[in-house]
């Protein structure tokens, strides 16, 4: 990889205006500026895709309804020229720091293949808030690595180099609406992908998921419905079976002695 990666952050994105503004307007003002935004316009109806190109960023479309089917496309776009595809949801407002973290941690250790953190929920109540961060996503991150032996991906505060989402672009349900993206990148990812969390890497979220019964036990039942879709390769010994396999698969983004310093950035 070279020393100045090029960074492409890929935002999902349907009939969220508002939010998007801020998101962008955070992504705008990074200490270390994403050499691309792409915005993927969902299907919007209202003037998301106004705010994405008033801000610079590349609007695709996908018309195919879904998180995982809108995340995909954007991904797949973000191949072309990104040695790094970052990822955030419109409502993420991501600290002034955040594409430079991520650029010194894939610079600095060239076995890391996708980096993911935690959350800081805004917008509900001090509980809301609380319980989001500790038991949504530090529950998640916790019990999926029990069971499949490797973080889970955040999908709202994540990157992986582009050699990762090519290995494993065909084999994730891309086209299902109904299942957790980051859950099933996360089943399609073995331990020699280089699947690192890191706790400081905090992204300021919405409660929004959190803040109605409804809402939470929909997104929980979903992580039912990706192990389901994704059986048995979610299965621990299925697993270890093709770690070897995945093993021999991870050695495109190596770089050349010479293309990395140590401590870069640091």
């Amino acid at each position: 990889m070279p020393l100045a990666p090029r960074v492409t952050v890929v935002v999902p994105c349907r009939d969220d205006a508002p939010f998007l503004e801020a998101c962008l307007g955070a992504l705008s003002n990074q200490t270390r500026v994403a050499d691309r935004v792409i915005v993927v316009d969902n299907g919007s109806t209202d003037a998301s895709a106004a705010v994405a190109r008033r801000y610079g960023a590349d609007v695709i479309t996908e018309p195919v309804i879904g998180i995982w089917p809108a995340a995909a496309r954007g991904y797949d776009e973000a191949m072309a020229d990104a040695d790094i595809i970052a990822r955030l949801d419109a409502d993420s407002r991501p600290h002034p720091d955040w594409v430079a973290r991520l650029v010194r941690a894939f610079v600095s250790d060239p076995s890391l293949g996708v980096l993911t953190g935690g959350a800081e929920f805004y917008g509900g109540t001090p509980l809301q808030n609380l319980l989001g961060e500790r038991w949504y996503v530090g529950g998640g991150h916790y019990w999926i690595r029990k069971w499949l032996g490797i973080p889970l991906v955040f999908g709202s505060n994540f990157a992986m180099r582009t050699a990762v989402w090519e290995r494993v672009r065909l084999r994730v349900d891309r086209g299902n609406p109904r299942i957790h993206d980051d859950l099933d990148l996360t089943i399609r990812l073995r331990a020699p992908d280089g699947v690192r969390y890191d706790p400081q890497l905090r992204m300021p979220v919405s409660a929004r998921p959190v803040q109605t019964f409804s809402g939470l036990s929909r997104r929980v039942g979903k992580v039912v419905t990706t192990f389901a879709a994704s059986w048995p390769e979610g299965a621990p010994w299925r697993r270890i079976d093709t770690s070897a396999t995945a093993s021999r698969e991870q050695t495109a983004w190596a770089p050349e002695a010479d293309d990395w310093a140590a401590g870069y950035g640091r």
